[in-house]
């Protein structure tokens, strides 16, 4: 097995140095004071491509053979290392094909192609790409370029840790950070541990892609999948077996946030840091809001944010989960009287209970009984769910029977 050290990712930083940026790192007021920690957010959405993804591709493509540029280069990718890599061949002047999945965000394939490459969709989620890519290079020969599981790769990721401890004056008590293949992740723990042993460093998945959580209890790479996810850059089904014995040794935990916290990530940073994140990238603050990683008091704790490269109505659905799930906005169908004033009646309890109504849809019933009402379907803007269970109980106190949506 390859080893990556802490002079490999020192290497990579002099490699990239005129490529990639010093992403900020931000302080969150917001979480800080909510967990009684310092909360910091190291901004890789703000790189260069969106994505921290740029580190490890170029870092790989600078290390290629001669023989290894003129073949052309392949990689698979969710979409954010298809940006690394098509900007990296760009850069110098190599062809490039990305396979991506079908369901790769709009934005991120746009990009990709702008770029340069040549981009193949295939499959759900990136371990089908993988495979298509596999397929298209033994009838090319090109050279491909795996998204994690490369020691230059993992390598140039880990930069994001020498990064974090300048900025920090080497006082880092704990990184939160994304696992998909386990690239970044691995990266960073390389480094970090290296400068400080005692730094805790934390993974955070998305329950529906476990895959890294599942091969930390197994003890070996486990393929796990329950289902899609919003954090598409960490859809991997089965890890990188290289980034799996770095794990192992050098992570102290994995969390499993679910695609509910995710939004509602998504949505914390919007609104208290005025950040865009992926889903991916919102996996660590995801962590934090939930409360499934309770730091100790006056802990320095940097959350990585991996990428803000969002399709805008992936966004948008996004913010409407996360706010029904704050109690800050509210759905439901009900019946009212097919006459002047019937739904009058209605909207006037809920305004009366300081409720907005943003939507509502009415449709004529017309099957026996139902002669002479019509139903009602209401989306109604709350600030929590006690407001939410005001309007029920007084809607509900006025003879309307509600169906939640």
């Amino acid at each position: 097995m390859t080893k990556v050290t802490l002079q490999d990712v020192q290497q990579a930083r002099e490699t990239i140095k005129d490529i990639v940026k010093k992403t900020d790192l931000l302080e969150s007021a917001k979480l800080s004071a909510k967990t009684g920690a310092n909360v910091f957010y190291k901004c890789e959405n703000l790189q260069k491509t969106g994505s921290f993804k740029l580190r490890g591709a170029c870092n790989k493509i600078a290390n290629l053979t001669d023989e290894e540029k003129a073949n052309g280069v392949i990689a698979s990718s969710a979409g954010n290392h298809a940006q690394g890599v098509a900007l990296g061949a760009k850069m110098t002047g190599i062809k490039a094909t990305i396979v991506m999945p079908a369901t790769a965000p709009l934005a991120k394939v746009t990009a990709t192609k702008g770029y340069g490459a040549e981009v193949v969709l295939n499959g759900i989620v990136y371990d089908d790409a993988y495979a298509k890519a596999v397929e298209i290079q033994k009838e090319t020969g090109a050279t491909f370029l795996h998204p994690f599981n490369d020691k230059y790769v993992i390598a140039g990721q880990g930069t994001i840790a020498l990064e974090i401890f300048e900025q920090l004056d080497n006082k880092v008590d704990t990184i939160l950070c994304p696992i998909g293949g386990g690239g970044i992740i691995a990266g960073i723990a390389v480094a970090a541990k290296a400068l400080n042993p005692n730094v805790k460093i934390i993974g955070v998945q998305t329950s529906n892609v476990p895959s890294m959580k599942e091969s930390m209890k197994n003890g070996e790479v486990t393929t796990a999948f329950n289902d899609t996810t919003i954090a598409d850059g960490i859809a991997v089904k089965t890890p990188g077996d290289l980034t799996f014995e770095i794990i192992k040794e050098l992570v102290d935990d994995v969390i499993v946030v679910t695609e509910e916290e995710i939004a509602q990530g998504i949505l914390f940073l919007m609104e208290n840091q005025k950040v865009i994140a992926e889903g991916a990238g919102a996996v660590s603050t995801a962590a934090m809001v939930s409360g499934k990683y309770v730091p100790a008091k006056n802990e320095n704790v940097v959350c990585v944010i991996s990428g803000g490269n969002v399709d805008v109505n992936t966004l948008y659905r996004v913010i409407g989960t996360a706010l029904a799930t704050e109690g800050r906005r509210y759905s439901f169908n009900t019946v009212i009287q097919d006459k002047p004033g019937g739904l009058a009646e209605l909207t006037k309890i809920i305004s009366e209970k300081n409720g907005n109504i943003l939507a509502a849809n009415i449709s004529r019933l017309a099957m026996g009984s139902t002669l002479g009402k019509q139903s009602a379907e209401l989306v109604v803007e709350t600030v929590s769910e006690d407001h939410i269970k005001e309007i029920k109980d007084a809607v509900t106190s006025a003879g309307f029977d509600i169906v939640e949506m």
